[in-house]
């Protein structure tokens, strides 16, 4: 869900924009809520069921209360179902917020650690109430941007799922089948996850025809015969690890459930792939973040999402910095001083310019250049990542607020021309290696 400063925020709160205070503490069945209005003495405490009409008709029945009131709400995530609901009634401003920030707010004023649902629900309309300028409220982007979020979440999720069950699978064959380990690399394959659902074990594969194993050897991409005969030959010759039925019966089965599965999933992805290349293609951006180094079909959609259109929705490279995690936070008590990683940060979001950042040094000579200083300078690999991320964000913002393709050699010249020390690593990097010579001016 994208989000941006909501600017009715910022408007002065006259007689008819006085705010409205609401906290809700989200559950999966039934959530408590607490509306503060400051013309009244006490808050106002209610449950809220979690049912579509139920929620519809206490939001309607909210803004008949208070006509000509802000209504602003609070609550502990930025997507879900609730959050849906809520942006298709409309009428309120919504201030996602982090669950840390609530629950450091929490235990500042009750440090014993007292808890329960309606006293969460009024520290969050407290919380809104003294605080609201210190978080973002909640604008949905274009229907284009959304629909595309959703798709490369969602397909992030299940890449991991591919790699949590990719990881089982290997973990099962090292127990009784390890050929297969030996024979091919890459366990997520069409042709290892249909040999393990027809042949899950060496016994059952040594009683395999050898014109059939042959040719479903070829039919699944191995084209050379010199290849197909040495997998055959090794397969033929391989001595079991074990023979304990006890053992390989039951992880046969696991084998072959894990590898449908897999096979599932990477048809899956191949779907979303497809999907997402379309939405990249229609969608409004797309030239600015295609002109990047290094950023392929996956990370393009990506990069669109995490800028979003909405152009005010940072006003600074420096807010992006901060929202994604890529600036450090630095710490300091009397004399002692130390620079951390910011680990209270969207992760996905964190994730697409980091390995934005980890592609481009392969692609853009610059970028290889000051990653290679920094690990000169001692930094490790995901420091000097973050380091290069951080520099690339404000291209980046760049580019997207005057909607213009990144133009390597135009950014190389202002480099020179600013006499950064990158243009010295590059200057010297062209002096050893003159096919790169083009790049500098």
């Amino acid at each position: 869900m994208q989000s941006s400063i909501d600017s009715s925020a910022a408007l002065p709160e006259g007689p008819e924009r006085r705010p409205v205070f609401i906290g809700i503490d989200w559950a999966d069945k039934s959530h408590a809520v607490c509306v503060i209005d400051p013309d009244r003495s006490t808050p106002q405490h209610s449950s809220l069921e979690h049912k579509p009409d139920v929620i519809v008709a206490w939001a309607r029945a909210l803004q008949q209360k208070y006509p000509d009131r802000e209504l602003r709400l609070i609550i502990e995530q930025s997507r879900g179902a609730l959050i849906h609901a809520l942006i298709e009634v409309g009428g309120f401003t919504i201030y996602p917020i982090n669950p840390k920030q609530a629950t450091r707010f929490r235990e500042a004023l009750h440090p014993t650690g007292r808890k329960n649902d309606p006293i969460d629900a009024e520290l969050l309309a407290k919380f809104l109430q003294h605080h609201h300028t210190a978080i973002r409220s909640l604008q949905p982007d274009s229907p284009q941007t959304r629909r595309l979020a959703e798709l490369v979440q969602l397909r992030r999720q299940l890449v991991e799922e591919r790699k949590r069950l990719t990881l089982q699978l290997r973990s099962s064959l090292q127990n009784y089948f390890p050929l297969i380990l030996e024979l091919f690399e890459n366990l997520e394959s069409d042709l290892v996850t249909s040999l393990l659902q027809r042949w899950p074990s060496l016994l059952v594969l040594k009683r395999v025809n050898p014109s059939l194993l042959k040719t479903f050897l070829k039919e699944h991409g191995i084209r050379s015969e010199e290849r197909r005969e040495a997998l055959f030959a090794r397969m033929r010759e391989a001595v079991d690890l074990t023979r304990d039925k006890a053992l390989i019966e039951p992880r046969t089965m696991q084998v072959q459930c894990l590898a449908r599965l897999i096979e599932t999933l990477v048809r899956s992805i191949h779907e979303y792939d497809t999907t997402i290349a379309q939405a990249v293609s229609e969608h409004e951006d797309a030239a600015i973040f295609e002109s990047l180094p290094g950023a392929g079909a996956a990370l393009v959609p990506r990069l669109i999402v995490a800028f979003g259109t909405d152009r005010s929705r940072y006003e600074s490279a420096q807010e992006l910095q901060n929202q994604s995690g890529i600036a450090p936070i630095t710490k300091q008590s009397g004399k002692s001083q130390s620079v951390q990683s910011r680990r209270a940060c969207p992760k996905f979001l964190k994730q697409t310019f980091h390995e934005f950042a980890d592609h481009s040094r392969r692609w853009c000579h610059w970028a290889k250049a000051y990653y290679e200083a920094k690990k000169t300078a001692g930094m490790k690999h995901q420091a000097a990542i973050r380091a290069l991320a951080f520099k690339w964000i404000r291209i980046l913002f760049r580019m997207w607020k005057d909607r213009k393709p990144y133009d390597d050699q135009s950014y190389t010249q202002a480099l020179s021309k600013a006499q950064s020390p990158i243009a010295k690593l590059l200057a010297k990097d062209s002096s050893q290696n003159p096919e790169n010579a083009k790049h500098v001016t």
